[in-house]
């Protein structure tokens, strides 16, 4: 072996050695790198979700709801005919029971003929009146006259009056036959043919089907990011699919306990024994403005709620 060779020998290894170790040193300087910038957007993507959850306005509180027309009589009778059922769907117009008619045609029957006989008397003593009123002085009084004249203005009266009533029962026999004031569903049907109808008190009630919207309950802290106008979108826990729909209104009052009086007067105030202040919770209303054939909507279902304030209703 010659003193080049062995010179040669031992640098090659080291050099080697080096490369593996800058190598294995770069390797681990960029995986820092990565783990760094990694954890970064991960922070800062934390950071702008946490944004967005605290000023996006939305609420799990929401509720669905409709208005419901309560059905009463305005005669009293038996109910002889229910042709609806409980849960029933009802158009505009469809029957939804009958009360018994009979004493309410004989009532219309009496008026009529009160009706005739008014008219007749009127007609005869009208006719007495004008005759009299033709003869001179030598014939017939002038007080005579005056109280022919006075007797048919008394049966001109009583024509009308009796007109009133006949048109009174008139409207009490149609009013018999009680029909739905709205588009809806009969809900809580407890009422059965051969109940008692009483006039003033609620015989059945129906869910009006074109009225239904969603209130969300917001806290107060949220509502200077609502303005009506907003679009909406609600998620109803018995459906997955969102719903779309846009604000219509705003609650401007709720109930304060503390504002109630004693009975001397006085305000009640209640005594707080905590450092927490709970934020008020306003009612928003949004109306939905689609709602797909699928989606089966009841008053009173869970929803939750999120405003979209950057995105108008159309």
């Amino acid at each position: 072996m010659t003193s080049t060779d062995s010179a040669a020998g031992p640098a090659a290894p080291r050099s080697s050695g080096l490369a593996s170790r800058l190598l294995a040193l770069l390797r681990s300087f960029v995986a820092v790198l990565v783990t760094l910038a990694a954890l970064a957007f991960a922070v800062i993507l934390g950071w702008r979700m946490w944004q967005v959850y605290m000023t996006t306005p939305w609420t799990r509180d929401g509720t669905v709801r409709a208005y419901v027309v309560t059905v009463t009589p305005e005669v009293s009778g038996r109910i002889t005919e229910l042709p609806v059922k409980a849960d029933q769907f009802v158009h505009k117009g469809d029957l939804l029971m009958v009360i018994d008619p009979s004493d309410y045609q004989i009532a219309l029957a009496n008026a009529e003929a009160a009706v005739a006989g008014a008219r007749a008397d009127l007609d005869n003593k009208t006719i007495e009146a004008q005759r009299r009123a033709e003869l001179n002085s030598l014939t017939v009084s002038k007080e005579e006259q005056q109280s022919f004249a006075a007797s048919a203005a008394v049966a001109a009266a009583t024509l009308k009056q009796a007109t009133a009533l006949r048109d009174k029962a008139k409207l009490d026999l149609e009013r018999t036959r009680i029909v739905a004031p709205v588009n809806g569903y009969v809900t809580n049907l407890l009422t059965q043919p051969g109940d008692y109808a009483t006039s003033g008190q609620r015989a059945l009630s129906v869910v009006d089907a074109d009225s239904f919207w969603v209130d969300g309950y917001f806290e107060e802290t949220l509502l200077s990011g609502i303005k009506v106008g907003d679009s909406a979108r609600v998620f109803l826990m018995a459906h997955p699919q969102p719903l779309t729909g846009h604000v219509v209104g705003i609650g401007r009052g709720i109930a304060v306990a503390n504002a109630e009086p004693d009975g001397t007067g006085l305000a009640t105030v209640n005594p707080v024994f905590t450092w927490v202040r709970l934020a008020q919770r306003v009612p928003v209303r949004v109306v939905l403005d689609a709602v797909p054939p699928a989606v089966v909507l009841v008053a009173g279902l869970t929803a939750t709620v999120s405003i979209l304030p950057d995105a108008p209703a159309p």
